[in-house]
């Protein structure tokens, strides 16, 4: 029964987690407010902070587990893909902390730990994908169809050949002037309008891959007319912009990956990464598994975005099979 300490850095969220085996025992995160008056996130602000949470955060997620430092058996930590400052921070830490106590490091695929959260246990009765499956991963930096034979085993079955899903939402919110982070903004407002309000285009790309550049161009072109015939334009239609915008985006998501479930022949598909907290997409997929007779694996909050529970459950498959890394690892960013 390995207890594995999980780092994840690879953006603006400092996290660790203690997982035994497959089971969770703590999951600590600290968020960087300090990205919200730029609109996004600064790279080297990012790092900064994350040098100043890592101690504490680790620390916390040591003690809420109730175990000792001697305890752990592993290091699990994010090698990337995310902003090369920032991982330097995790990983920089996770191999001193490792050394100190002489015990393997893992490395772990940012894109891939979103995935396989799907496998973190809370409970005897936690539900899991069986496989074959397939998994919509959709966040700010991704957007991939991909069809997982096993945990380590997956195939790319579609993905976007531009922008990712998340960034035309955030962009949207941006040109709204909302805020940021945009997500969750337009999915708290997109409540209370109406969807059908408007109609943006969706480009025809081959097979299952996306492109939301032009779906961004779309909104900006028609918020600019608009705004030219009335400046109070955005003010008055806040609601019905940020419900139609999203199912846009959303409709075109799940319009690809039923047709990549149904020639893959799983009986199963899940969706993954920060896009997943969206409360429209979620009720969409649940609504097209209950028609296509699939079972559906929606994520829970604390799991959709960045945190060091899903990089641990990763951690935990690599160390079943002995997968560990050497010293010298760099980061990767992409």
């Amino acid at each position: 029964m390995p207890i594995i300490l999980a780092i994840e850095s690879s953006c603006d969220d400092t996290s660790a987690a203690v997982l035994r085996d497959d089971r969770i025992l703590s999951n600590v995160i600290a968020s960087q407010q300090i990205h919200q008056q730029y609109g996004g996130v600064v790279p080297e602000l990012a790092s900064r902070a994350h040098q100043q949470n890592i101690v504490p955060v680790v620390d916390a997620a040591i003690a809420n587990a109730g175990i000792g430092r001697k305890d752990i058996d592993a290091v699990a930590f994010t090698r990337g893909p995310g902003l090369l400052g920032s991982l330097l921070v995790g990983v920089s830490f996770a191999k001193g902390f490792a050394q100190g106590l002489g015990i393997p490091l893992i490395e772990v695929n940012h894109l891939q730990a979103h995935v396989l959260s799907h496998f973190i246990k809370e409970s005897d009765d936690s539900r899991t994908p069986q496989f074959p499956f397939v998994c919509l991963l959709v966040s700010g930096g991704h957007t991939q169809i991909l069809l997982l034979r096993s945990h380590f085993d997956i195939e790319v079955l579609g993905e976007t050949i531009d922008d990712a899903a998340g960034e035309a939402i955030d962009k949207a919110a941006k040109i709204m002037d909302l805020g940021y982070p945009g997500g969750p903004i337009i999915d708290r407002m997109a409540r209370e309008g109406n969807a059908d309000a408007f109609h943006f285009a969706t480009p025809s790309i081959a097979g299952y891959n996306y492109s939301f550049s032009g779906i961004k161009t779309s909104f900006l072109y028609f918020l600019r007319d608009r705004l030219a015939e009335n400046p109070s334009f955005i003010e008055l239609h806040k609601a019905d912009l940020c419900a139609s915008i999203q199912k846009c985006i959303v409709e075109f998501l799940l319009k690809k990956l039923e047709r990549a479930v149904l020639s893959s022949g799983a009986r199963q598909v899940a969706i993954a990464g920060g896009v997943s907290a969206n409360s429209y997409l979620r009720q969409r997929l649940e609504e097209m598994g209950r028609r296509r007779h699939w079972e559906t694996f929606i994520p829970k909050f604390q799991f959709c975005t960045d945190n060091a529970a899903m990089v641990g459950i990763a951690g935990y498959f690599k160390y079943l099979r002995g997968e560990f890394a050497d010293i010298s690892l760099p980061p990767y960013a992409r």
